[in-house]
């Protein structure tokens, strides 16, 4: 049930969609402390409901028609100035009139296509809502509500392990190998690391997982990246001939799927970031892109 809005003082407005009770809610982080849970929608699923107005006080509203729409637009927050909609559908609930006593509304959009994912970023949010606007002389009344997609993908046909080397001439030679490139978002990583010459002191060496969002045109464009998770894979000294495993739960952590030129506003990718640490504190790294991707909750990828 959709909490109670008050707006203005002369009606509330309240959006309660069709099965609410049956969806999975899916919570977010909307800001840097706060979460809130949204319905789960997904791609061609209708958006259908019923819209709630109640007027105060026995108050009469003038108003020059009530209309729902269901919007999907980016916001890129470096320029605030930018919302872009990328779906926009309108139905109208009431013509110009009055409403004396409270009234509700159905609404319903039919097999809505969604082509992307709701994403709250660095710089950027990508949202799909519902908006109702009670549309008056001086300023219209105006509610909205969230709801959450999901897209899901076909697992890659192809899905090659990764084989680099990271090395210095004559002091440092490392080969690690990835069992695969490409993880969906409950899978495990997993690799192996082998030192085949270490002439230097390595102190400890660790791995981590890397976001990058881009936002933006070539001209203005942004770049942040966040590690979303650091681990130790080593503390002390290896010697030659070692081979260290490596296995890391990805279900664990907040990913996303990859996402690439989303309406040519954003990506978000993904890197693992080998970290190493000699006795002087000089760091040695290497970093591969990864592709993660979204499987339906009862589908198991073959191995």
């Amino acid at each position: 049930m959709a909490g109670l809005f008050g707006l203005g003082s002369s009606a509330d407005i309240e959006v309660v969609f069709a099965g609410e009770d049956l969806r999975k809610l899916i919570e977010v982080k909307v800001d840097k402390d706060k979460r809130a849970k949204f319905p789960l929608y997904f791609d061609g699923d209708s958006v259908a409901g019923k819209v709630l107005i109640r007027v105060r006080d026995g108050k009469k509203i003038e108003h020059q028609g009530i209309k729902i729409e269901f919007v999907g637009h980016i916001d890129l927050y470096h320029d605030r100035g930018t919302h872009q909609e990328f779906l926009s559908l309108s139905q109208e609930l009431a013509s110009p009139g009055d409403l004396r006593t409270s009234a509700t509304f159905d609404f319903e959009f039919k097999s809505v296509e969604k082509q992307f994912e709701s994403y709250i970023g660095i710089n950027v949010r990508l949202r799909y809502f519902v908006r109702v606007t009670i549309a008056r002389r001086l300023s219209d009344i105006v509610k909205e509500r969230d709801i959450w997609v999901h897209s899901y993908r076909m697992p890659p046909d192809s899905n090659n392990s990764i084989k680099m080397e990271v090395g210095i001439e004559d002091c440092l030679h490392i080969e690690f190998e990835y069992n695969k490139s490409k993880y969906h978002l409950r899978d495990v990583i997993v690799g192996l690391i082998n030192f085949l010459l270490v002439r230097i002191k390595i102190k400890h060496m660790e791995l981590s997982i890397i976001r990058r969002e881009t936002t933006g045109s070539a001209q203005n464009q942004y770049n942040e990246s966040e590690t979303v998770t650091k681990f130790e894979i080593m503390d002390g000294a290896p010697v030659r001939g070692e081979t260290i495993p490596i296995r890391l739960f990805l279900s664990g952590f907040e990913l996303t799927p990859t996402y690439r030129d989303v309406n040519k506003k954003f990506s978000t990718r993904y890197y693992l970031n080998l970290v190493l640490v000699d006795e002087e504190n000089r760091r040695y790294f290497k970093q591969q892109e990864i592709t993660i991707y979204r499987l339906r909750d009862d589908e198991q990828p073959e191995e």
